[in-house]
């Protein structure tokens, strides 16, 4: 399912037109992305958790050509299902 599935599937459920769905949507991804830029972690209960991992920093290798290189540390964002989604999907 890809995001334009998504809104047809909101549409359909919500009874909103599709412009409506998508703004709506849109509205929820850019909450999520503004909580976790904040530092903030978001819940939905039944549904699952995101949050902000800190990744350090490595040492890694180039495959082609073998030479070291330094990955810098960066932040990763994590989605940890929760219980209902789990139940739902097995």
């Amino acid at each position: 399912m890809n995001k334009n599935d998504l809104v047809a599937a909101v549409s359909g459920s919500s009874g909103l037109s599709k412009a409506d769905a998508a703004k709506a949507v849109d509205g929820v991804f850019d909450s999520i992305t503004s909580a976790l830029q904040s530092g903030s972690e978001v819940r939905l209960v039944g549904f699952g958790t995101f949050s902000v991992s800190n990744r350090a920093a490595t040492t890694g290798r180039n495959p082609r050509t073998g030479e070291a290189i330094q990955i810098p540390a960066s932040k990763q964002p994590k989605f940890k299902a929760g219980k209902g989604l789990k139940t739902a999907v097995n």
